[in-house]
Order: structure tokens, then sequence, then C-alpha cells
């Protein structure tokens, strides 16, 4: 313990100066490891699954409805936010690509090994659709300090705060594949004049003053990377220990050896290695002993012919990769059977047991990304229709759709143009 001399930082300062190195890791981690993927596609199977669909539930008391309309309400608004949201065409998506459900998974995927998502919520001034709302998926490596520098107080890891640590703008790099980076940052604030979010961020923070997310795989990034390299290790000595049937061993001494490895230049008569090698094949060639006409192997004189047997090539391998996938497990917050996909030596009281465990887990990762990222894109996408004069019609409800709500539906504000793109057909709104 007295060489252990950890320095007491706060949050940011341990995490920020290896930010961007931490994260490539868990991305190559992820990529090219199967432990770290299947560790990914839990956390999105067991909180996401198939289908996310919205539960959408309003204070009909407070709201002064009634709860038979109410639940009539909450029928439509789920209705017309599905045909939306899981749209066949991915219309919730700038890029096209992602129904809202693939959002979600992805949005599970990223937050597990970087710890953050980032989306921008834009509006589409092109589409003649009855929802324009488009959200944009940031990966977090293009969110940095310009430059990639050190950043300041008030600028942490292309976050800028202000004095009480609230965030209040992002610094984002230009795509410009297939380059690393054209040097070129846009400055997106965290909300617009009007209230409405120009910039979601969600992570979950452990303790006051930290600013991005930090991945699950920081804990158990060591032991993954040395499981991978023994496994390798240990599948390479497996199939060298397969390749050979048998060897012949001589009793040269070491001088004699080297003598014979290292002959003289081929073309010469005493060329040691080339006599040796022809006393050899001219002994194996002339020497053949047969015993009922079975043919008995005559080796040169100081060779030994040894089989090489079939051998256990665990030699306590597996007690070894099971310690350090259970460390991996606890780690990542699942269970080892889960993880290892090895259910052989469990009893289904156990199993139960370990499910019920990892499923507690992730019950709390579900609620952190509930609040964190449907809840606020769902407001970003359907509050513009509630104010924009979407009929509804049921009862008081139509306190929702008063046009005259500062900051929202005809309050004659020009929309800022989103600066990602350069396109004017996207702008925050």
């Amino acid at each position: 313990m007295a060489e252990w001399l950890p320095p007491a930082q706060s949050a940011d300062a341990a995490l920020l100066p290896a930010l961007r190195l931490g994260n490539a890791r868990a991305d190559d981690l992820v990529r090219n490891n199967g432990i770290a993927a299947n560790a990914v596609a839990l956390h999105k199977d067991h909180i996401v699954g198939h289908m996310f669909l919205i539960s959408y539930r309003p204070n009909w008391r407070w709201l002064g409805m009634r709860e038979t309309a109410a639940k009539s309400f909450v029928d439509e608004v789920e209705a017309a936010w599905s045909e939306y949201a899981e749209g066949m065409s991915g219309e919730i998506d700038v890029e096209g690509k992602r129904t809202f459900t693939e959002f979600i998974r992805e949005g599970v995927g990223v937050h597990a090994f970087n710890g953050e998502i980032f989306v921008q919520p834009v509006w589409d001034t092109e589409s003649t659709q009855l929802f324009r709302t488009r959200f944009k998926a940031v990966s977090p490596k293009r969110v940095d300090t310009p430059g990639h520098g050190m950043g300041n107080r008030f600028l942490r890891a292309g976050v800028e705060v202000d004095r009480y640590g609230r965030a209040v703008a992002y610094h984002i790099c230009e795509d410009d594949f297939p380059f690393s980076g054209s040097g070129r940052w846009e400055r997106i604030p965290r909300e617009l004049p009007t209230g409405r979010p120009a910039m979601l961020h969600i992570f979950e923070p452990v303790e006051d003053g930290q600013t991005r997310g930090a991945n699950q795989f920081y804990s158990v990034m060591e032991r993954l990377k040395m499981l991978d390299s023994l496994q390798a290790t240990q599948l390479q000595s497996a199939i060298v220990k397969a390749m050979y049937a048998a060897t012949i061993e001589s009793d040269l001494d070491t001088e004699k050896a080297f003598e014979y490895i290292a002959g003289a230049p081929q073309g010469q008569k005493d060329n040691p290695l080339i006599n040796i090698l022809d006393k050899f094949s001219t002994w194996y060639d002339t020497n053949s002993v047969t015993l009922g006409g079975v043919k008995i192997p005559h080796l040169f004189p100081g060779d030994d012919l040894k089989l090489q047997t079939a051998q256990d090539s665990d030699n306590g391998f597996s007690a070894l990769e099971q310690a350090l996938l259970r460390y991996i497990a606890a780690g990542l917050g699942v269970s080892y059977e889960q993880l290892s996909r090895d259910y052989s030596k469990v009893s289904y009281s156990s199993a139960r047991a370990s499910a019920n465990e990892s499923w507690r887990y992730l019950w709390g990762g579900e609620n952190l990304l509930r609040p964190g990222w449907p809840r606020r894109c769902f407001p970003a996408g359907w509050k513009r229709h509630f104010f924009g004069g979407l009929s509804v019609r049921h009862g008081r409800v139509l306190i929702f759709i008063r046009r005259d709500q500062p900051g929202h539906g005809q309050s004659g504000l020009v929309p800022e143009e989103w600066p990602l793109t350069g396109s004017r057909r996207f702008r925050n709104r």
C-alpha cells in the first residue's frame, strides 16, 4: 500500500486528458473483440429490444381533462408518433437511415463504449410532411476543443460551460472523410433563444463538475486486451502441437549443430551441411529393413524417432479464462453466462438469479436513457405540432395549441441555420 499513491483529482481532471485515447481503445475492442461486441449487444437487446414504443402519460387532472378524454387523446398521440417515428423511409433521421427504435439502439450502444450520446434536433424547411422535425446523431469523437487542445476552465473537451458548470455550447469538428480532421469547427449552442434545445447531450455524471461521460469499458479494458492476447496465444500453441505427428531428434552437440547450420557457401565440395544431408539421404535410401513385408525404420546412428501424441492443450487455460470473463462481466454489469454464452455449468435457479441481477443493472441504465433521450426527443418532435396548430379534439387540452406561446408556433422568430450541413434545408427552430 505504501507504493499506491493515486492523486486526488476531479472527474474532469482524471478523465479528459485520456478521453480520446480511452474511447479509441473501446471502439477498437467493440469492433475486433467478440466479448466486447457481445456486451454492447446485450445492452441494446435488454434495454431497447426490437421495438421502442412511446408511452405518453400527460397529467390529465392538472390539465383539467376527463380521464376518458385523456385516454383517447393519448391513443391518438401515440399512433401519430409511431407513424412519424417508425416510418419505413427513416423520416425522423436527417440521414434517412434510422427509425426511432434504431436511434435508441444506436444510442445505447454508443453510450456503452463512449459513455455519452449527442443528438441534434433540426427543422426540415423543404419537407411537406406534417412532422418536419428531424434528428441528427453526432459522434462523440467529433466533439472536442478546437485543434484538440487542452481547453480551459470554461471550455472542456469541446463543451463550453458557465461558472456553475452548466453546458452552454458544443464545439463540433466537421466530418471530412476520408481525412482525420479538416480543422474546421462549428459552435452549436445548447439552446436556441426560443428555449428549444439545439443539442441533446446525455450521460451519467458520477460527481460534481463532470463535463463528459466515461465509457463502461474503462475498468475492464486491460483485462479484455489481455484475454484477447491470451486466447490468440493458446490457439497458436494448439495449432503448432497439431501440425507434427512425429519428430526425429539428434544427439549432435552444439558445436557440430552450428557448424552444419552455418556451413560453407554452396558450390564447395567440403560444405559440412551438404555432406551430412547427403549421408542422411544415402543411409535412408540403402538401409531398407523389412520383417514379413512390413518396413522397419532404420534411423541414422544417433537419431531418435519421437511420436507426438495428442496432449491436453488446456493446461489450466479454461479456469483462467473463466476468471477473466467473470471479472469482465462484473465490470460491464452483465452475468458471466450472458457474456460468455456458456450455460453448461449453471442450474436453472442460479441462471435465473443471475439474470435478475443483470436485469436490475440494465433497468437502471434504461431509466437513465428513458428520461435522457426519448423524453427529450419526444417533446422536440411533438411540441412543435401542438403549438403549430395540430388539431386535438378533446376538452380543455386546447391549452397546448395556443399560437401566442412565446418562442413557439407563429411567433415571428427567424429560424437559425443549422451550421453542420451548410444547407438551409435543415435549421434549428
